[in-house]
């Protein structure tokens, strides 16, 4: 006799779980994508990381989002911070299923990457 407080077509508990996040959502665009990064700051600046010339490139593949980005320097210490909130700020986006980032070095990060109107803000 079945259970009668469990659905019909309920999985039994042994049953195996997908981890594969399910969306209905249209996948969002390259720039919907970069306009969402910019909630991601440097915490050491309070500056986000669009602005600071971070974001180098952003490509949509289907639900999967490729991410090219840098550091202001390889021993950035809140490098993990970052790299963990861009993860975390583009994975919550509807319409993405994955994120794959890569940190770059080549070109190096320079001040001469920040927004024009951010080095002028900054006296730069």
């Amino acid at each position: 006799m079945s259970d009668p407080t469990q659905p019909d077509d309920a999985a039994p508990p042994d049953a195996p779980v997908n981890d594969t996040p399910v969306t209905d959502a249209p996948p969002p665009s390259a720039d919907q994508v970069k306009l969402a990064l910019r909630k991601v700051k440097d915490p050491e600046l309070n500056l986000n990381i669009v602005d600071l010339g971070l974001v180098y490139e952003v490509a949509v593949d289907g639900s999967e989002v490729d991410i090219d980005m840098s550091l202001t320097s390889p021993g950035c210490p809140a490098g993990p911070q970052i790299t963990g909130d861009v993860e975390r700020v583009v994975k919550a986006m509807p319409g993405v299923t994955a994120v794959n980032l890569k940190i770059v070095w080549d070109p190096f990060w320079t001040p001469d990457r920040i927004e024009p109107r951010v080095r002028a803000y900054m006296g730069l």
